[in-house]
């Protein structure tokens, strides 16, 4: 029996919705959900989930939670004679025990039904974002953080510069109480957010502890920018931008090649790479547009006012981003719905990326096929462990002694099983 009174850890809430170098964070909600919610692209908090800003008094109980929740692994682990080296099955044994002695547990609450969605993604989706997330949920991820190094923590959702500066620093002197080991904050927000706070309310959101913030910037271009709904302009992207660096806080920005669809491809990429000159941030992450069902962009394409792009277009798009982006940044391919691994710091890897780009292009037609077979393929077993069946067969005629064979594929066969892989990846 654990030396703690079990029946007082419970479960806190915690952000299913971070960027990809905050997977090992350690997080905690201020808001809920997103106040803008319009984006014709975005799939998120589209299930009946609504904006809310958390209480003070919300906040600090979730920080006591995890504080209780860490106390709980770190005395189970000493207990078991492992000291610091608790693994993920010795925690399903602690959640059993907990769960013993706690009334039955009520499930995270999801905003969307899993089992009514036809979409792969959406269902998995369903599964993962919680507004309410279990016991179990809570335990698993401050061990994953404990086991990451303890030192990283995001704050969500998706707009913290919303929040006053005062009501930030008091989070955050609560959270570095309890969690003294930990060194790097970030958040999500928006541009326009950051455009419209003064100078002085940011520099105290660094003053507090911030270290950087992640911007959806997706595109420089207004006119992707106004028919997106996304609710800024380039220029208060740029503004928002600045203000960040100017205040000492590191800005990290996601961009989204494919955003202008074939219309306005070649506008998209160049009116965004001049936006990253300028705005020079720190960090450009790409994202490959991927529709998603039930979205507005979805019922775009169905009207006919949205074409979606080819896989060339949006390899050329990042090409232009790669040799027009004039300001120093490291950019990043660390999405799932990226062909290519195009990733270095300009401007000194720029001919070495703008190589991985060319050797694409120069391609035929049916190797263009096949590699991006492959890619997707690569992508799918790296995101979800494995081929599911429904992939496995669709690809098995194009497989032949672990390589990748489309000779007995028409192209439009082919392009089919890319398409079918593609619906089933998460950005």
């Amino acid at each position: 029996m654990s030396f703690m009174n079990l029946s007082t850890v419970e479960p806190f809430e915690i952000c299913s919705i971070r960027p990809p170098t905050e997977n090992d964070s350690l997080t905690f909600r201020l808001t809920r959900n997103c106040g803008w919610n319009r984006c014709l692209f975005c799939p998120v908090y589209k299930y009946g989930a609504r904006f809310s800003r958390r209480s003070m008094e919300e906040v600090k109980k979730d920080v006591h939670r995890a504080r209780v929740i860490y106390d709980l692994l770190t005395d189970y682990s000493v207990r078991g004679g492992v000291p610091g080296r608790l693994g993920y099955q010795d925690a399903g044994f602690l959640i059993r025990e907990v769960q013993a002695v706690r009334p039955e547990e009520e499930q995270g609450e999801s905003d969307m039904a899993a089992g009514e969605e036809e979409d792969q993604r959406l269902r998995w989706f369903s599964l993962w974002f919680k507004e309410r997330p279990k016991l179990e949920d809570s335990i698993y991820h401050v061990l994953t953080w404990m086991l990451g190094g303890q030192e990283t923590c995001f704050l969500g959702d998706s707009n913290s510069l919303s929040l006053s500066p005062d009501f930030f620093a008091e989070v955050m002197a609560e959270i570095l109480a309890k969690f003294p080991t930990l060194r790097r904050f970030t958040v999500y927000g928006r541009t326009s957010t950051a455009a419209r706070k003064s100078p002085g309310d940011l520099k105290a959101f660094r003053e507090a502890g911030l270290d950087r913030v992640h911007f959806g910037l997706e595109s420089g271009s207004d006119t992707v920018l106004d028919f997106m709904a996304k609710g800024v302009t380039a220029a208060e992207q740029l503004d928002g931008c600045l203000k960040i660096k100017d205040a000492g806080i590191s800005c990290s920005v996601y961009v989204m090649p494919g955003l202008g669809g074939g219309r306005w491809s070649g506008l998209h990429a160049v009116e965004t790479a001049e936006l990253l000159s300028r705005a020079a941030p720190d960090f450009v992450r790409l994202r490959s547009l991927e529709i998603f069902p039930k979205t507005g962009l979805a019922a775009a394409v169905e009207h006919g006012d949205f074409v979606e792009a080819t896989e060339e277009q949006v390899v050329r798009e990042i090409r232009v981003l790669v040799e027009q982006t004039e300001a120093p940044c490291r950019m990043v391919s660390d999405s799932a719905s990226n062909l290519l691994d195009v990733s270095g710091r300009l401007p000194e890897d720029r001919d070495r990326m703008l190589s991985v780009i060319d050797e694409f292009l120069e391609l035929s037609p049916r190797e263009k096929l096949a590699f991006s077979l492959e890619s997707r393929l690569r992508s799918f077993y790296g995101q979800y462990g494995g081929l599911t069946d429904d992939i496995m067969t669709a690809a098995a005629p194009y497989l032949t002694s672990g390589r990748i064979d489309i000779s007995h594929g028409s192209d439009e066969q082919v392009a089919s099983t890319i398409r079918l892989i593609r619906s089933k990846l998460m950005p």
